[in-house]
């Protein structure tokens, strides 16, 4: 998780500085200016990588907010597709790494 987070972090902050770099997509229909995808990578960016650092100090709570974000940054990532299409393949991919381990991390049913 936290290395999503850095990722989506990372792809915020260029949306944000240099949103010139980005294709263009005419009639996109989740048409948002480059510079709102870049504060909505940002911010979810940062919960991620917080919520990533609270599942390695072992928070129970962290995984199930995890899982949430993780969905969250999956349906950022996959509207993000036509911007950058390799990218936001990758953060799916990535996100879907998350989602899996999540679930599938011992400790969760023990008391």
């Amino acid at each position: 998780m936290v290395f999503g987070g850095l990722m989506m972090l990372f792809s915020g902050i260029s949306a944000i500085a240099r949103d010139d770099v980005f294709i263009p997509t005419p009639h996109y229909a989740y048409e948002f200016d480059l510079t709102s995808w870049g504060w909505i990578h940002l911010i979810l960016g940062v919960v991620v990588l917080c919520a990533g650092l609270a599942v390695i100090r072992g928070a129970v709570w962290a995984r199930v907010v995890g899982l949430a974000l993780a969905g969250l940054s999956m349906v950022a990532s996959f509207m993000w597709l036509p911007y950058t299409p390799f990218w936001a393949l990758v953060l799916l991919v990535i996100d879907g790494l998350i989602v899996w381990a999540l679930c599938t991390a011992p400790g969760l049913t023990e008391g």
